[in-house]
């Protein structure tokens, strides 16, 4: 029976690996090697002159991490996937694969700070220009797409704003002007609440140290390659134009839509390119441990799904409350596109704010017990923090209302806990504080 056929729980488990030819294994083996003894000169050659796959030096590829990489790409739907050493690797990798000096791309506001200060500030010193739309409807996108616009960005679920947009009208105007589509699939959870790939997304991109990984113990990033979009185009000359640095090579010839390949143009050039010339290696270890973390993901992003839309309501129930946001609500302006498009669960991150002065909102986080107050979210565990503060404390206070972060608003990362044992912790800390109306 073809991989092909398997559900998502089989995939998340078999895809990509089988027991060790050599030892029987049945768990991946973690190969902790930084290079491999080559057949004879000619292999070596041909290795290094892209005229045969295999592995070199684990800065470009690794056994255990080749597994991880066949998984996920089987997970989100596409034809290869890239392991790199973080999320924020991720997206500069894709990104940098196919722009250059003199280009530009459209992103949604609504952006992990983080991304956002890697977008407006070092993509600007690389002579990128990253254009913001206002919002993340179809025409706030258009509006900025001018003739040296190559690519169109946007977050599954923006963070910490939790926007959802119109993943088939984006695409249909990406498709429109020929460009490609980038979406950042972390809060899609590797492809269980929500797969791009199948909206009409050529590139996916993740942190895998969250929902992936899912133990808050190692840190990815992956980039996935949906295999759709022809690069030998004319409006991408990295891919079109003979490589400089692998003797006039042509990379939409020998791995284009036209090639003996699935189409995998983008993915190979961003590891034989973007991986050697950068370096966000992942290690084997990281690959190992995130590999771990998939064989279980959709066992605990379920619960996740399940736990914070009950936290959700719970806390919209709540007088001392002022509001929640979690497109799981009937509240949340984009409701109807999160209905639309995630069919297993709402994500498992939520924003709300307290009827209280920021003094008692702070005075509420170090009086949970439970809950986790740290910067990160997808951990089994539930985790808390005041973003303004933390995570989007470097953008400036207009940014920051652009990317939809507001003063005292709380960012609630839901774990696998039981729920009365979350709210319970909720209810402790609230009634440590004077909540001032």
């Amino acid at each position: 029976m073809s991989q092909e056929n398997y559900h998502f729980e089989t995939l998340q488990l078999h895809a990509g690996q089988e027991a060790d030819a050599s030892t029987g294994s049945r768990a991946l083996p973690i190969y902790q090697t930084t290079s491999y003894v080559f057949n004879n000169s000619k292999h070596a050659a041909d290795l290094f002159g892209l005229k045969e796959f295999g592995n070199i030096y684990t800065r470009i590829m690794n056994p255990t991490t080749d597994a991880f990489e066949k998984r996920i790409a089987a997970l989100e739907g596409g034809v290869a996937a890239l392991a790199v050493g973080s999320g924020q690797a991720a997206q500069f990798i894709a990104l940098t694969n196919i722009l250059e000096a003199g280009d530009s791309f459209v992103t949604s506001p609504h952006l992990y700070g983080g991304t956002f200060n890697q977008f407006k500030v070092t993509f600007k010193r690389l002579g990128i220009h990253a254009k913001f739309a206002k919002g993340t409807d179809v025409e706030d996108f258009e509006e900025q797409i001018e003739d040296d616009t190559k690519a169109i960005y946007l977050e599954t679920i923006g963070n910490p704003a939790f926007s959802v947009a119109d993943f088939d009208a984006i695409a249909a105007l990406a498709k429109h002007h020929d460009i490609p589509l980038i979406v950042d699939n972390t809060f899609g959870a590797g492809g269980y609440f929500f797969q791009p790939i199948k909206h009409g997304a050529d590139v996916v991109v993740a942190s895998a140290t969250k929902w992936i990984g899912g133990h808050g113990t190692s840190i990815g990033g992956v980039i996935v390659d949906a295999g759709k979009y022809d690069y030998g185009n004319g409006k991408f000359k990295q891919f079109s134009e003979p490589s400089e640095s692998y003797h006039g090579l042509v990379f939409s010839d020998v791995f284009g839509k036209d090639s003996d390949f699935e189409n995998i143009a983008f993915i190979i050039k961003a590891r034989v390119e973007g991986l050697r010339d950068f370096g966000p290696a992942l290690s084997p270890f990281n690959a190992f441990q995130l590999t771990q973390g998939l064989e279980t993901l959709s066992l605990r992003v379920e619960r996740t799904g399940e736990n914070a839309l009950a936290l959700a309501k719970w806390l919209e129930s709540l007088d001392d409350v002022e509001w929640v946001n979690y497109p799981g609500l009937a509240s949340s302006s984009y409701h109807d596109n999160a209905k639309k498009y995630f069919k297993r669960g709402f994500g498992g991150v939520l924003n709300f704010k307290l009827k209280a002065r920021k003094e008692a909102a702070d005075e509420f986080v170090n009086q949970l017990q439970l809950i986790s107050h740290l910067a990160n979210v997808g951990d089994a565990k539930t985790l808390i923090i005041h973003p303004s503060s933390t995570t989007h404390e470097q953008l400036s206070e207009e940014d920051q209302i652009k990317a939809g972060v507001r003063p005292g608003i709380l960012r609630l990362s839901v774990g696998i806990e039981h729920i009365e044992d979350l709210k319970k912790d909720i209810k402790h800390a609230l009634n440590k504080i004077q909540v001032p109306v």
